[in-house]
């Protein structure tokens, strides 16, 4: 039979900071950060994203510096996204596989100068066409298998690189499969996969458009290949699929708005779970604490503690800096 009050005093372990610290179920630690950087062309340039206060592109010597600053927080991971320039764009994106592109030159350089430092690159090519899909369209489809193609090479360029992870986020079905198989034919065998495994067609990464420089040519919208927001099972069929077809990890993009969904895939699989704390989340926390209504230090924590609590092995954030120095 259960105990009751007042035998039972639910707030006697709360009364002291060393009680709740020696109680406490979840705990975050520097070790669960990834931070993702906007990558942008040029020498010792930081461009501020507007919608994004507090974030900016860096070009890639100041990249370079921030990987370092990183890695002696002990933040194990940085992500890359690159702001591809206009005259680079292309119906199919062909600056995605071009071995000197800006992400693959921020993937060397950045690779020499911190070694220990893990690198996630995305792969899509939305930051590469012109139209701001994340594949090669025709007759207004976004066509699966030959942007599979396409994905497959740039993965392969992006190791040579220098990543650690490839990330697909693009929701091709079949991709990681067709990714697997083409990093291990040629020689790495060794170089993760993360999948965006359920990524949703959401209003929350309009700020990510605009750091990325997708979001003014964007054309249609992304519905016939990211998730639809109302579904749930449909989500865990996606994660069992990547992780059938060779995914090491998983992701669930966005973050906050999918707890639940955070919480059946972990419970599903038991794999290493990654939430995406995208960038509308972030513009959220920050204009309000901006403005004296939220205190940032506090809704930041109890925000990321949320992906923790339900699953999260990780969290990419735009808040990792400042966590891992206040940490």
């Amino acid at each position: 039979m259960p105990r009751q009050f007042p035998a039972t005093r639910l707030r006697r372990p709360r009364g002291q900071d060393w009680s709740r610290r020696l109680v406490s179920e979840t705990n975050l630690t520097v070790n669960d950060l990834i931070w993702p950087l906007f990558i942008c062309e040029g020498s010792d340039s930081e461009q501020p994203v507007a919608s994004m206060p507090g974030v900016s592109r860096l070009s890639i010597d100041l990249a370079v510096k921030a990987a370092r600053e990183a890695a002696s927080l002990g933040i194990p991971c940085i992500a890359l996204f690159p702001s591809t320039p206009t005259d680079k764009r292309s119906e199919r994106g062909d600056e995605a596989l071009n071995r000197d592109n800006l992400i693959n030159r921020a993937l060397a350089e950045i690779k020499a100068a911190v070694p220990d430092i893990g690198l996630l690159a995305d792969v899509a090519l939305d930051p590469y066409t012109s139209h701001g899909q994340d594949g090669i369209v025709e007759d207004n489809i976004i066509l699966n298998d030959e942007t599979v193609g396409v994905l497959i090479q740039q993965a392969v360029v992006q190791a040579e690189s220098g990543a650690d992870i490839i990330a697909p986020s693009d929701m091709m079905d079949g991709r990681i499969s067709a990714i697997r198989a083409e990093l291990d034919k040629a020689g790495y065998q060794n170089v993760q996969i993360m999948a965006y495994a359920a990524k949703y067609a959401s209003g929350f990464y309009g700020p990510f458009r605009d750091a990325v420089g997708s979001g003014g040519v964007l054309k249609g919208d992304k519905r016939t290949y990211q998730m639809n927001p109302a579904n749930r099972l449909e989500a865990l069929r996606e994660v069992e699929l990547d992780i059938a077809e060779g995914a090491d990890s998983v992701m669930i993009k966005p973050g906050m708005p999918y707890l639940d969904i955070l919480r059946d895939v972990k419970a599903a699989f038991s794999m290493p779970t990654f939430a995406y704390q995208v960038s509308g989340e972030y513009a959220m926390l920050t204009a309000a604490s901006d403005n004296g209504w939220l205190d940032r230090n506090s809704v930041v924590d109890e925000a990321l503690l949320s992906f923790k609590r339900a699953g999260a092995d990780g969290i990419l954030t735009y808040f990792a800096l400042e966590v891992a120095k206040r940490l």
